[in-house]
């Protein structure tokens, strides 16, 4: 009976450390940190799989720019040896002497305001909507993309009418 208990109990523990490495795997998904591919990092401190994780991507950045800096490497060796291109180790190396550690997290990519929803746009919305009848969004995106020749997802507007009503 002893030995089913202890197997009970290695089996927890190895289940508690799959969830948690896959939490992490989530959440530098979700943060855009998620090395895409951890395979190819060659580096052998990133192979035993304790501290050093190549699934991270922003931790292998600066191992990378560390091993040229403090070892001496060859940058484009050392890129190849991360799994990275040279232009990428030469991004990264500008970021990181430019804002440090903060510069190797991921930045949000797209558009970072309603860059469509010009002053004028919004104009020709409220002259819609002080109709009596005040079109819905879906609506107003039709008429802006006939009348304007813009094309604007209905949500957009919805999420700058809210902004503007907070105002």
């Amino acid at each position: 009976m002893g030995g089913r208990r202890i197997l009970h109990y290695v089996h927890i523990a190895e289940s508690a450390a799959l969830s948690k490495r896959d939490t992490k795997t989530e959440r530098l998904r979700q943060q855009g940190g998620l090395n895409r591919h951890p395979e190819t990092v060659g580096a052998s401190w990133f192979q035993s799989g304790g501290f050093f994780d190549a699934r991270d991507l922003v931790q292998v950045k600066y191992e990378m720019l560390r091993h040229v800096r403090i070892d001496g490497a060859q940058k484009a060796s050392t890129a190849a040896l991360f799994g990275l291109s040279r232009p990428t180790f030469y991004q990264a190396e500008e970021a990181f002497a430019q804002d440090g550690l903060a510069g190797l997290l991921p930045k949000l990519r797209g558009p970072k305001a309603a860059h469509k929803l010009t002053p004028e746009v919004m104009a020709f919305i409220e002259t819609q909507r002080a109709d009596e009848r005040s079109p819905g969004a879906r609506s107003l995106a039709r008429q802006i993309r006939a009348e304007l020749g813009l094309s604007v997802h209905p949500r957009s507007i919805e999420r700058a009418l809210a902004r503007k009503k907070k105002r």
